[in-house]
This record gives structure tokens, C-alpha cells and sequence, in this order.
């Protein structure tokens, strides 16, 4: 049998017959999709193609540690998959199941995980153990080139020249940096920012605004194909992304979960705040900010942070919004980033990497352009 890599756990190839007798080419195909904080859900099928491509599902099965009631649901599943095209989208697998599990009570996955697992098992879409990830600590620069690295990074992982990468923030000057498509003045207190020496930066993803001072916060940024988010929808695929952290948190002694849309939190508080950006070329990046010493004061005199965001989250003051990884762990920061990476490490596979000349004189080459000009900054006022 081929080694046909970590989605197909196996594949068999041959000859077979469909119901009218005819000859067909047959391959069985496999693939997993665990849903964050839910089930496993495993497809298993058959793909015939005894005409023209792309084949059809034949045989399908559906499983996994799930819960669904009653036990015929779990048969109908699979033959809502049967006859759908090899090359289906994940909306149309998903209306499929759908239909199977509407009179069917479905605990820890619903019909779109099974989609991402059909998809996996068709080579549509990848899973965290069929890449190789890059890990890099970068050193301090500044927030500027931070950001920038962001879209360098990314881009270049979509044109094939860089593999799949975590990195860790460094960065030697304090700064706020507000989202894609935040209003500058109703976010920040320009005031109060020059105050405190923050630079005023805007970065390429959405969300929030963050006031990030040397040694206050841990950031990372995951640059990954679509191919590994392929089939979530974007509230999905932050969970997805982040599920490794939750872990690495509840090593720390943490018990941490994610809240939708995109933060980390735990009983004491927000822990950390993620965004992210699909680029053209398939990539994706998604970065988030964690407190780990953040003077909540400073930051209240730096950010705009309205009556209506903070009764949103179902407190007051900002003071109470964020609780650091410092007093929850009584960890040293760079202890916490070396959990944090020896967690990555023990889930996934990975090499020690690095930013290359080139990449670092394109990052540059982006502050000069964009990231560093009033036109950016300023582009929503």
C-alpha cells in the first residue's frame, strides 16, 4: 500500500463495479476533523470514477466519539454523501448532511464538521499533521516592522516560498496598534499615546485595538495555507487555529476556553485577543496578543474603550476586562513563551526557522510604502 500522506491515512486503488456491472476505478480515502472544544468526526469513502472525473462518493461511513440519537442518523449520513461529486464544496456536502440529521439531535459536531471531514478525506483540504511547521523567535524590532513582517510572511507563503510558520513577537518600543478598519480617533487618544511614548500603527487584520509596551504582552502570528482552514467558516477557523494555546494554557494551570468571536479568556478574565487575514494566493494569517503585565491604567489613557464595548463584555472597567498571564502563572514572560512553544512542538511537526535577508528587506521595504506613512495610519479617521 502507498504512502499517501497524513489525510489519507490509507488509500486503496483498483477495479470495481457499480450497479449496472460497469468496470470502474476506485480509490478509499479517509480523513478526520476533531471540532474544537467538540468531537471527533471521521469520513471514510469510496471515490468511483467510472466516467469522467472527478468521481463519486460510494460507500461513505460516517463515525466517531460523537453523540447522536437515534442510531439510524448516523447510516443516513453517509448515504446523503453517496453520489455527491469528489470535487464538492463544502456548503454543498454540509446541505447534504444537513438533510440526514434534521429530525436528529447531534451532540459535540454538526453537519459542517462532517463536510471538513469529507473534504480532508478527498485531498481538498489538509490537516495540522500534514505540514511541517517552521518555528521563529524573532528578535526585538520594532512594532512597525512587526506588522509589516506579518504581510511579508504571509504573502510569501502563498507564493510557495515559505512553508507553514509560528512566530514570536519581539519589539523594542511601545505602540498601539488598532485594526484594519478601526476609526483612528474614535479608538485612540492621540494625546494620551504621545503621552506615554506608544507609536500609533495600523495593522492589516481586524479586530481591536491593543496597547502593547516591551515586556507586557506575548504575540505570535500563524502563517498556514487555506488549505488547513479550508471548509470553517471564520468563526470556526479562530478556535481552530487556537486550539494548541488553550492547550498550552491548561498546562500553565489555566483553565482557559475561547469566547467567541476571537478572544481567550478564564474566570479571571481576557487573556488574549486574535485577528486574521486571507490573502490572495490561499494564505492565511491569523496572529493574536496575550497581557501578560499589562498596566490597565496606561492603557484606559490610551484607548478610546466606549461604554458600549465594555458592557458588551459584561463588566465596567478595563481594569476587570483583562487579567494577565503573570498573576495567573507567577511565571517569568519568557518562561511562559518557551510553554507556549514547547507545546506547539509536542502537538505538531517542526523545525527551527528563521526570517531570511530577503524577507527582512521586504518587511522594511513595507514600512517605508505603507505601514509607516500617515496614509495608512490615518486611512480610516
Amino acid at each position: 500500500m502507498p504512502d499517501v500522506g497524513p489525510h489519507l491515512p490509507y488509500l486503496r486503488r483498483g477495479p470495481t463495479s457499480d450497479t449496472a456491472g460497469t468496470v470502474a476505478y476506485c480509490e478509499h480515502v479517509r480523513g478526520e476533523y476533531k471540532v474544537p472544544l467538540g468531537k471527533l468526526v471521521r469520513v471514510e469513502t469510496d471515490v468511483v470514477e467510472a466516467g469522467e472525473p472527478p468521481g463519486r462518493l460510494v460507500g461513505t461511513r460516517v463515525s466517531g466519539d460523537f453523540f447522536l440519537e437515534p442510531d439510524e442518523a448516523l447510516e443516513a449520513m453517509g448515504e446523503a454523501l453517496d453520489g455527491m461529486p469528489a470535487d464538492s464544496s463544502k456548503t454543498q456536502l454540509a446541505e447534504a448532511v444537513r438533510g440526514a440529521l434534521k429530525d436528529a439531535t447531534a451532540v459535540g459536531f454538526d453537519a459542517d464538521a462532517v463536510a471538513v471531514a469529507a473534504r480532508r478525506a478527498l485531498g481538498h483540504a489538509t490537516a495540522w499533521e500534514d505540514h511541517e511547521f517552521q518555528v521563529v523567535r524573532t528578535p526585538a524590532v520594532s512594532p512597525l516592522l512587526n506588522v509589516a513582517l506579518d504581510q511579508v510572511l504571509t504573502e510569501e507563503l502563498g507564493a510557495g516560498r515559505r512553508g507553514p510558520t509560528l512566530r514570536f513577537w519581539e519589539w523594542d518600543e511601545s505602540a498601539v496598534i488598532i485594526g484594519s478598519f478601526q476609526s483612528l480617533r474614535n479608538e485612540v487618544d492621540v494625546e494620551g499615546a504621545a503621552r506615554h511614548g506608544a507609536r500609533v500603527i495600523r495593522r492589516i487584520t481586524g479586530g481591536g485595538a491593543m496597547f502593547m509596551e516591551p515586556g507586557n504582552t506575548i504575540s505570535y502570528s500563524l502563517y498556514v495555507p487555506g488549505s488547513l482552514v479550508d471548509g470553517l467558516s471564520f468563526e470556526r477557523s479562530y478556535a481552530f487555529l487556537d486550539d494548541w494555546v488553550i492547550g498550552a494554557l491548561h498546562d500553565l494551570g489555566i483553565d482557559a476556553a475561547y469566547v467567541p468571536l476571537n478572544d481567550i479568556a478564564s474566570p479571571a478574565g481576557k487573556i488574549a485577543g486574535a485577528a486574521q487575514k486571507r490573502l490572495a494566493g490561499g494564505a492565511v494569517l491569523h496572529h493574536a496578543t496575550m497581557a501578560y503585565d499589562l498596566n490597565a491604567d496606561k492603557m484606559t489613557d490610551v484607548l478610546r474603550i466606549g461604554r458600549e464595548k465594555l458592557s458588551d463584555k459584561g463588566t465596567r472597567s478595563a481594569n476587570k476586562r483583562v487579567d494577565p498571564l503573570r498573576s495567573q502563572t507567577g511565571l517569568g514572560r519568557a518562561a511562559v513563551i518557551d510553554a507556549l512553544e514547547a507545546s506547539f512542538r509536542g502537538r505538531y511537526r517542526t523545525v527551527t526557522g528563521e526570517i531570511t535577508p530577503t524577507e527582512w528587506g521586504l518587511a522594511g521595504e513595507l514600512v517605508e510604502s505603507k505601514f509607516g506613512t500617515p496614509k495608512w495610519t490615518a486611512r480610516v479617521l
